[in-house]
């Protein structure tokens, strides 16, 4: 599933490419990938004008002149493909559908403009989907009201990061940063890479972190998440950023799929365990689980 740095990467895609445009028609081939009422469809999406593009946590934000908006999550497999004449522009999904025919079997949406472009919403696997709701409404529904700040906006502090961790000290901290109600956006990856940055060993208890680590942590986050929007996000398995090219932040990764290699700091062989169900890449030296 897309993290934060690659979901981010898609909306400052697609916000130099639809803002302005106005929608014409829509199409859907499935209530699944698209639930919403026909009379709103009509009503709040035909005819209105694309304002601008957002996100919170992993889920796109497309503000429409008509107080509603569209929100995306591509889950496992979705993608969005936005053709205009001869220009193409993929996100998502790194399958044939981002330079083939389209519409083609896994289009379950198509947003047509006036101008003629259209983007597409394609999902092998069926899990994502594209939701109109008031945009007033938004901050209101279940997800928005459980999910946690996001980690790099610049008024969250180390200390309101550490803060976000007391609710979680029972559980170890590799559990607690993947916990969408903490911090907002915090996939495998970046997990990964944030606590071998801070020397912190995953499977340690969130009430073993001392102060100090926790002020570490979030600077690590806060630098592998940045880094990775400025490389156009990771090229793990599933993600091409807005121009159809995979990211970039896999060639600079120190521990995240560099099992069997050498640690960038130490030069210790990196190790691939299981902690909180995923599998978790450590420096068993750097970030020794000690006794707690």
């Amino acid at each position: 599933m897309p993290e934060l740095p690659e979901v981010e990467t898609v909306r400052r895609g697609l916000l130099g490419l639809i803002v302005g445009k106005k929608v014409k028609s829509v199409t859907n081939d499935t209530p699944k990938g698209f639930p919403n009422a026909t009379a709103d469809v009509n009503a709040y999406l035909i005819g209105s004008n694309v304002m601008n593009v957002s996100r919170r946590a992993k889920v796109l934000m497309i503000t429409l002149d008509t107080g509603y908006s569209l929100l995306i999550h591509l889950k496992m497999t979705g993608q969005l493909v936005y053709v205009a004449n001869k220009e193409r522009f993929g996100a998502g999904h790194p399958n044939d559908s981002l330079v083939g025919d389209l519409p083609d079997k896994s289009t379950r949406v198509s947003i047509e403009f006036t101008d003629g472009s259209i983007l597409f919403f394609n999902d092998q696997r069926k899990f994502g989907w594209i939701k109109l709701l008031p945009t007033l409404e938004i901050p209101n529904i279940d997800f928005m009201k459980k999910v946690g700040p996001e980690p790099l906006e610049a008024d969250f502090t180390a200390e309101e990061f550490a803060d976000r961790f007391t609710r979680r000290a029972r559980t170890t901290i590799k559990a607690a940063i993947l916990d969408q109600s903490v911090v907002a956006g915090v996939g495998n990856i970046y997990a990964d890479e944030s606590l071998w940055g801070a020397k912190i060993h995953p499977s340690r208890l969130v009430n073993t972190i001392t102060t100090e680590e926790f002020a570490l942590l979030y600077t690590e986050l806060r630098l592998v998440m940045n880094l990775a929007i400025e490389k156009g996000g990771s090229s793990n398995h599933t993600y091409v950023n807005a121009e159809g090219k995979k990211g970039s932040y896999m060639d600079f990764a120190r521990a995240f799929r560099r099992e069997g290699l050498e640690c960038p700091r130490c030069g210790t062989i990196i190790e691939k365990l299981r902690v909180a169900g995923r599998g978790t890449h450590i420096c068993p030296h750097c970030q020794s689980t000690g006794v707690y």
